[in-house]
């Protein structure tokens, strides 16, 4: 408090006043009657009593009324810091309240090191539902990815608080422009002429991120950024995986630039089971990726065999929570195998074939495995969570029901049909995997018809350009087993699904060499891709994925998923709401999955993009007060008065009651 807020204060010290008029108040002492005393001459005598306190009741009155013209005096000096929003003429305001729950909020507030960015998001968010009257909307969007709408546009402030009460961090990363969009989208049928989106968020964004900025202001939805005390730099590191690979156990971790810092204390790291510590070694001060191997004896291998191994960071920083990740055999990360033409489909720059070098650009953290033709082997296939084949001449019957039973297991397969697939020799075929046949045009539509195409979103632009020389048509056994993802523009299919036991079948009615169409110079290429690596994670055909990533489970009829923990025990979860059945795992760690009654684990493992993000400045139009204020004056003057008149009422009363009993 400022050097005025003490001074009015220090009035308080007057209520030593009344205690000293009290004290040095003399009066007579009252008259005794003695019998005896009245044969005595009378005389004149002055005396006068010991000081002290007298009508203590009185005394407490005057003085609870100096304190209450103290704090009467120092209430306009006083403020504390709340949100509160300003309005524009007085009218009801429409409300998106984005509260960021990914990883990096589990670090400490600038303001107070005692409380998290998330709770001080959170109570931010309270006092905004607090300035909310009646003919207001509000609505509640978390920032986690994916970004996912808590609370629906809605006048019930109550709901609001409730839901607010029951929000919990998470472990996923951020996408803070994302959110922002789907913030304003809520916002823009809502009736309320004045609309805000309210960001209470650390804005860390990765550099890829940057290359969206966030806009103050975009079809009359303002942004206001407040609680400049969730920015700021963190020390972390994280252990984003561990494979155990026979005797080793190779480590990836990333920390953030904090964590570079000379003076940053020396740290461990250290593979442990249960609580005894098998292999340590130190950390490098370093920012960004680290790779560090540790190395079991062979005692440790045998006696270890079986158990749940862990890597964990000693000391701490600023996010506990990623600082430890389950150990896990090799084939953690996803396979992806490639059988095309090196020759008809490499590039005019050189290289490897278009596919190899779309799915390299896409840095998905995954393996791919070019290869020549489908293997002999069901083990060697069976390593693959992905399988694409581009313009394959048709598979023998024995092929065909290998990669039937793969499929079957939960594999995801991409068939690309060129030309060479339409001619097939005899014998050779795509049943049961695709129950179609296949014919060649050599004439082809411009491309993809745009009209009703949500399957690839805003990847889809200038896909209705394609340039293909020809392209395959299909004619289906069955159509209802079939589910067409887009069409040509003359509605013939272009790329159509089929579900197959655990897993999923792809055909594309077009190659995917640069020289037979423009497909793979295309986003919606890369947009094709992205989505086959998710359904082929979701599937099983990797054991870790990332915070926040869906698991599709749509093809199992009983599905129970639970969150181990380090100490062995087990808790259920419930799946994401909505038709779709599926799981978004929202805390790292090791998940069990009841499938059917199969069992099988899977890791979610930190977003190692959440740990190298920076947090940044928003627009200069998203603060100011003609928007909202962080400092609001407490006034209480109304109370202190009517305390003030309670006590000369009091007063009085006490003074009139004895005059009463004087007389």
């Amino acid at each position: 408090m400022s050097f005025a807020t003490w001074a009015a204060l220090a009035v308080s010290a007057l209520v030593l006043a009344p205690l000293l008029a009290h004290l040095l108040r003399r009066r007579p002492p009252p008259p005794q009657p003695f019998a005896a005393t009245a044969l005595v001459p009378a005389k004149t005598a002055v005396t006068e009593r010991r000081v002290a306190v007298e009508d203590r009741a009185l005394l407490s009155v005057r003085a609870l009324s100096v304190l209450a013209l103290a704090v009467l005096g120092a209430t306009p000096l006083v403020r504390c810091s709340r949100l509160s929003m300003a309005r524009e003429g007085g009218a009801s305001v429409a409300v998106a309240i984005v509260v960021d729950d990914s990883l990096s909020m589990r670090a400490a507030s600038q303001d107070d090191p005692a409380v998290t960015r998330f709770a001080a998001a959170v109570e931010g968010a309270r006092q905004v539902v607090a300035t909310l009257k009646p003919g207001d909307a509000v609505t509640i969007v978390l920032a986690g990815k994916p970004a996912r709408v808590a609370l629906s546009a809605t006048g019930n402030f109550e709901a609001a608080r409730e839901v607010l009460d029951r929000l919990v961090v998470s472990d996923r990363g951020g996408d803070v422009a994302a959110v922002v969009r789907l913030a304003r989208g809520l916002l823009t049928s809502l009736q309320q002429v004045d609309k805000r989106v309210v960001l209470l968020s650390d804005l860390a964004v990765t550099p890829t991120q940057r290359q969206q900025p966030l806009a103050a202001a975009t079809d009359n939805v303002k942004l206001w950024v407040p609680l400049a005390s969730l920015r700021g730099p963190i020390d972390d590191c994280a252990v984003v995986l561990a494979d155990r690979r026979a005797e080793r156990v190779v480590v990836q971790l990333q920390c953030s630039a904090g964590a570079a810092r000379p003076q940053a204390p020396a740290r461990q790291l250290q593979l442990v089971a249960g609580d005894e510590v098998l292999v340590a070694a130190p950390l490098p001060r370093r920012a960004g990726r680290i790779d560090m191997t540790l190395r079991l004896s062979e005692q440790q291998r045998s006696e270890h065999a079986t158990t749940q191994l862990y890597v964990r960071l000693s000391g701490g920083d600023a996010i506990a929570a990623d600082d430890a990740a389950p150990v896990m055999a090799v084939g953690g990360e996803l396979v992806v195998g490639v059988i095309a033409d090196a020759t008809a489909g490499q590039v005019a720059t050189g290289g490897p074939p278009a596919i190899e070098q779309a799915f390299a650009a896409l840095r998905l953290g995954i393996r791919v495995k070019p290869m020549v033709a489908l293997p002999e082997q069901a083990q060697a296939l069976g390593q693959l969570g992905l399988l694409v084949i581009d313009d394959a001449p048709g598979f023998t019957p024995a092929q065909r029901r290998r990669l039937a039973r793969w499929v079957e297991r939960g594999g995801v397969l991409l068939l690309a049909l060129g030309e060479r697939s339409a001619a097939a020799p005899l014998g050779s075929g795509f049943a049961p995997v695709l129950p179609a046949l296949v014919r060649w045009d050599a004439s082809a539509p411009a491309g993809l018809d745009l009209t009703n195409d949500d399957y690839f979103g805003p990847a889809a632009a200038g896909m209705d350009q394609l340039a293909a020389r020809g392209r395959s048509t299909l004619t289906i056994d069955e159509p209802s087993w079939l589910q067409t993802r887009a069409r040509w523009t003359d509605g013939a299919p272009l790329l159509v699904e089929r579900r197959l036991g655990r897993g999923v079948v792809y055909a594309l009615t077009l190659s995917l060499a640069t020289a037979d169409s423009e497909f793979m110079l295309r986003g919606g290429s890369l947009a094709l891709l992205h989505r086959l690596v998710d359904t082929a994670r979701a599937q099983g055909g990797a054991s870790r994925t990332v915070v926040g990533r869906s698991w599709p489970l749509g093809a199992f009829d009983e599905v129970k998923v639970r969150r181990r923990g380090a100490d062995g025990s087990a808790v259920e979860v419930p799946l994401a709401p909505g038709g779709e059945k599926r799981f978004i795992p929202a805390y790292v760690g090791v998940y069990e999955l009841q499938l059917d009654g199969d069992v099988s684990r899977r890791v979610a493992a930190v977003d190692p993009d959440e740990i190298s993000a920076t947090s940044v400045d928003p627009p200069a139009a998203s603060s100011g007060d003609a928007l909202g204020s962080q400092q609001a004056a407490v006034d209480v003057s109304a109370y202190v008065a009517v305390l003030l008149l309670a006590l000369f009422a009091t007063e009085m009363a006490l003074r009139s009651w004895r005059r009463l009993g004087a007389g």
